[in-house]
């Protein structure tokens, strides 16, 4: 069974969206460069290993990112083994694929796909 490992929360203003995490839930917010001009704002809400991955049992860290027309509502990542094999099931099941399989150095890579009731869905597989 795949678990959630990850949530991403849409912004508009990312100053204002950090200020408020920090500082109404003490998370750890810091810019990561992702390549070609494009930030992302990693949430942490407890402690992280080297593959920025938690190191508490059963707790998720997450993600602010920019709010575009397909990203406009908070999204919930999927840990799997492999986002292709996920890709073909999603796509099998009546979903489609709205991001590729995209890589993230030394981390591992991501996706995204709308379900069958139109909602977005990211997944994720860990670098080995």
């Amino acid at each position: 069974m795949d678990k959630v490992v990850h949530f991403e929360i849409p912004v508009d203003d990312r100053a204002r969206a950090k200020e408020f995490y920090a500082s109404v839930f003490e998370w750890d917010v810091q810019d990561t460069d992702m390549g070609g001009g494009n930030i992302y704002t990693m949430a942490g809400t407890v402690a992280t290993d080297e593959k920025m991955q938690p190191k508490e049992t059963g707790a998720i860290n997450g993600g602010l990112m920019d709010r575009t027309s397909d990203l406009s509502v908070p999204v919930i990542t999927i840990g799997v083994d492999s986002i292709d094999d996920s890709l073909k099931k999603v796509e099998a099941g009546g979903g489609s694929t709205i991001t590729p399989r995209t890589p993230i150095p030394n981390m591992g890579a991501f996706a995204y796909f709308r379900d069958t009731e139109g909602n977005v869905i990211g997944l994720w597989e860990t670098a080995m």
